[in-house]
């Protein structure tokens, strides 16, 4: 099936070759950071982390998303997700290759990840983190890839695939799951020690991906490839929508047990990510720029009416996604560094170098998931309507296709 990814009119060999440009770009920027090493970065001895492992972040939360159509469609018979559980599966194989991806550029030297195989270590989160992804990697690929080939065929898919699915549920919770814990499990940083961040770290993640597939479905449908139907596309809102009230909720407990409790370690950081500490202010912008986001995101999704509007609902998962890529991202990360524990402020800005190996790899990823795609609406034009999902099953729904 990968010539079908060769075929297509000119505005998608433009794209391509826009990804590619970025790509090269990125690559460029990190042939300097692999002769020069991490001090082209804004990272320090301070702050160890910043945008690479920001956007791993915030990625393994795009891939674990995918079980917010693959659970209803395969576990509670959910016909109206069926033409869209390839869509997220792509969706989480893309994702996964960019953190995969940020992991070797943020390691400075990427030979070193061998180490985790060579000398695995049971105890270590890391090492369980790096299983966890590789492993859903391949079950998101296989079953995608294998469903994929029996629509195309006109048959149903293999007996073995549906089991796997089923397996993905749990491990598309534990990948999200085992990263909040690289977080929550170090002592030393009073930011991150919260028993909620696992809670947090999925209620953003059932938010922000099923947000961009959303996007993703809207792009396909107005440009006349692929509809995925209006009772699906509400559904998904919907589960955004819950999910971004219930990663508010969660931020604000945190807010009330940093400050009504008085400890300093605790407040100290959300005081710097929203007003400021000792006059360093980087990150106060952004933070307030991902709440109205949030917060407006939050009122138009609730709304019923105004989800039927196909460019209020692309703008309002667009701000779901920009506002917790900051809260997640960059506000969660860096603001763990910040004050040390050494009570010292050492800020963070990326560099022009670390923002284009960034755009890189993102390139990299949406190059993978157009590809992908192209075979997904291919493979649906030659097969039929019929093979994703019959017309009864459209008629039982209610889907207004």
């Amino acid at each position: 099936m990968l010539e079908k990814a060769l075929r297509g009119k000119w505005p998608y060999w433009i794209w391509i070759l826009f990804l590619l440009a970025v790509m090269g770009s990125g690559f460029l920027c990190y042939l300097v950071q692999l002769d020069q090493g991490l001090g082209i970065t804004g990272m320090s001895r301070n702050v160890s982390w910043g945008l690479y492992i920001a956007q791993f972040t915030f990625l393994v939360g795009i891939a674990a998303s995918a079980v917010m159509v693959v659970l209803p469609y395969y576990l509670h018979d959910y016909k109206v997700f069926g033409r869209i559980t390839v869509l997220g599966e792509f969706l989480a194989v893309a994702a996964v290759v960019m953190c995969v991806a940020f992991v070797f550029i943020d390691l400075g030297r990427p030979e070193r990840v061998m180490n985790v195989i060579l000398h695995p270590s049971p105890t270590s989160i890391l090492f369980w983190d790096m299983m966890i992804l590789s492993g859903y990697l391949l079950i998101n690929l296989i079953t995608g890839w294998t469903v994929l080939a029996a629509n195309g065929k006109g048959i149903a898919p293999p007996a073995w695939v549906k089991p796997l699915i089923i397996v993905s549920i749990p491990w598309a919770v534990s990948i999200h799951t085992i990263t909040a814990f690289i977080y929550a499990g170090l002592p030393g940083r009073s930011f991150w020690l919260t028993a909620i961040m696992a809670p947090r770290f999925l209620a953003s993640a059932f938010a922000s991906g099923p947000a961009l597939l959303i996007i993703f479905c809207l792009i396909l449908k107005h440009t006349g490839s692929f509809d995925a139907g209006a009772r699906a596309v509400r559904t998904l809102s919907r589960i955004v929508a819950y999910a971004l009230a219930a990663s508010i909720f969660f931020v604000a407990v945190e807010l009330f047990t940093a400050f009504y409790s008085g400890i300093p370690e605790h407040g100290l950081p959300f005081r710097y990510l929203f007003v400021g500490l000792e006059g360093h202010t980087n990150l106060v912008a952004w933070m307030w720029t991902s709440v109205l986001l949030a917060f407006g995101a939050l009122a138009v999704l609730l709304l019923p009416q105004t989800t039927k509007r196909d460019w209020l609902l692309a703008l309002a998962c667009a701000a779901v996604f920009i506002s917790l890529w900051i809260e997640k991202g960059l506000g969660l990360v860096v603001t763990g560094f910040i004050p040390s524990p050494l009570n010292h402020i050492t800020e963070y800005t990326p560099t022009a170098l670390e923002i284009g190996i960034t755009l890189g790899v993102w390139a990299g990823g949406f190059l993978i998931l157009t590809i992908l795609y192209r075979i997904f609406i291919a493979v649906r034009s030659t097969s039929g309507e019929s093979s994703m999902v019959s017309p009864s099953v459209e008629k039982e729904a209610g889907c207004d296709l």
